[in-house]
């Protein structure tokens, strides 16, 4: 039997699940600013996965680079979900999310 799909799937699996409280926390120490730390994860990853001769490996190593990319979407959805009160702001940044609130009235965020 081959057990290269099972592991693979459950590589992916907890790479998301890591994924998403990265993102949230990104988001609430360092703001939307902080995108390129996940472009420049990701384009480690994707190079990484060039050189990987253990294909297993290197499947595992795209998947999370194409995750650290998918995580920079989010980084900036993760921002409105601030502004919409749906997840906690950084006190430290209250000034920032007040002007992005008044800029944002309009476009109903």
């Amino acid at each position: 039997m081959y057990f290269k799909g099972i592991i693979v799937g459950a590589a992916v699996f907890l790479i998301i699940g890591i994924c998403h409280p990265i993102v949230i926390k990104m988001e609430y120490h360092w703001g939307r600013q902080s995108w390129w730390i996940l472009a420049l994860a990701g384009t480690i990853f994707a190079t990484l996965s060039l050189f990987l001769s253990n294909t297993t490996l290197s499947t595992i190593s795209g998947a999370a680079s194409f995750s650290c990319y998918w995580g920079i979407l989010e980084i900036f959805a993760q921002e409105k979900r601030v502004l919409r009160g749906w997840f906690p702001e950084n006190p430290k940044r209250a000034d920032y999310y007040a002007r992005k609130r008044k800029q944002y009235i309009g476009d109903g965020i």
